[in-house]
């Protein structure tokens, strides 16, 4: 430290060791503000996944429907922990509306039992005459992709939509008879901000989806509501057990395994690039340790010559590059993680109509200690890379002499 922090004959020495910790600080700083922000980016995503996603979602493992789903979910509302299970039929349809046609994912629900497993009435920004949940079968929920599309931007507005016929031969002299055609009537339009549900989706009671698509009583999955007390990865075993191979039953994230997995991938992509800038902010650290040796030629002579070995002499060096690596270091963990708290509980930097309704919304950050620790090991092992190099320098400084 007496080295360090003593008087030195060139000024230039002071700032350049200013300037290396300077360097890692805002370095390791820059690394604990993307990483908290990545953090905010997912719990959005997660949030969002509460409001469209069913806490535990049953499909096939292999095919593309399951037969008999009605006596299926009544079985598995019975399972302890699941509060309740409701069928959803889902496939691709045409939508037709005033000349426009665009491809649609057409999804049948019990209106009544989705709205309870999903939050999907809280998505509504534009809402028709009551019929959704009343007991109207061709009323429909919209997704603002496919308003937009369509031009049916007026509730009650009626629609038509089209579905190949799974049933029969084709015609090629009338293709009409190729297709199923139903009528709905707009009972809202939904937003969730999530592009899977919200570029092409259209939600309507499960019986007009199984007479359009010519089915019974199959459904593509079931939906599961779990009770407020139940832990989600112990239900899902158990109903995995108790349902067997022929089904795959997944939690929320494994619905969205790939956008989680995105979001990692990006996260410690960005991270990796942060170091390499923190690798290049420590050669100031080993610039200024370096004209620290310089600028003690004479104590280290001083110090050999009353017999202390050339090893601790170096040692000196070492550990002065272990100080202001942690100096910076430290500064950078205090500096991001006041950063990242003043804008979690304050919010100062926001994104332009990033709400629903066109509102800004605050700039998403979610500091964790993972996240700190994950930031101290690169930084450990560029100082303790510094030290060697310092320890290196010196010795070599003390053999010419």
């Amino acid at each position: 430290m007496r080295f360090l922090a003593g008087k030195k004959s060139h000024r230039a020495v002071s700032a350049i060791a200013v300037v290396a910790v300077a360097g890692v600080a805002v370095a390791t700083a820059a690394v604990i503000c993307v990483l908290s922000v990545f953090n905010g980016f997912q719990d959005i995503l997660s949030g969002r996944l509460d409001r469209m996603a069913p806490d535990l979602f049953v499909t096939p493992a292999s095919g593309k429907t399951i037969a008999e789903t009605d006596s299926l979910a009544e079985a598995i509302g019975k399972t302890a922990g699941v509060e309740l299970a409701t069928p959803t039929l889902t496939d691709n349809a045409l939508g037709f509306f005033a000349g426009r046609e665009t491809p649609v994912t057409l999804k049948g629900v019990n209106a009544a039992d989705y709205s309870r497993v999903t939050e999907i009435d809280s998505l509504v920004v534009a809402e028709g005459a009551p019929g959704w949940k009343e007991g109207d079968g061709r009323a429909a929920l919209i997704s603002i992709g496919t308003a937009y599309k369509l031009s049916l931007f007026n509730p009650d507005e009626e629609f038509d939509v089209f579905a190949p016929k799974r049933i029969g031969r084709f015609n090629p002299a009338n293709p009409a008879a190729a297709f199923v055609m139903d009528t709905l009537r707009v009972a809202g339009i939904f937003q969730s901000l999530q592009e899977e549900y919200d570029e092409n989706c259209i939600v309507t009671d499960i019986s007009l989806v199984r007479d359009l698509l010519l089915y019974d009583s199959e459904a593509t999955a079931i939906e599961i509501k779990l009770k407020p007390d139940a832990s989600p990865s112990s239900v899902r075993e158990r109903l995995a057990a108790q349902l067997g191979e022929r089904y795959e039953v997944k939690d929320r994230l494994q619905q969205q395994e790939v956008n989680f997995r995105m979001v990692q991938i990006e996260k410690w992509m960005t991270f990796l690039l942060l170091f390499f800038i923190l690798v290049i902010a420590s050669f100031n650290i080993i610039t200024t340790i370096s004209m620290l040796v310089l600028e003690k030629k004479g104590s280290m002579r001083t110090l050999s010559a009353i017999g202390l070995p050339r090893g601790s002499i170096a040692r000196i060096f070492a550990w002065e590059s272990v100080i202001v690596s942690a100096i910076g270091a430290l500064a950078g963990i205090v500096i991001g993680s006041v950063l990242c708290v003043v804008q979690q509980k304050f919010g100062f930097i926001t994104i332009a109509g990033g709400g629903v309704e066109g509102e800004d919304l605050p700039y998403p950050v979610v500091l964790q200690a993972s996240d700190i620790m994950a930031t101290l090991v690169p930084v450990l092992l560029i100082s303790l890379v510094c030290a060697l190099v310092a320890a290196a320098f010196a010795k070599t400084r003390l053999r010419s002499e």
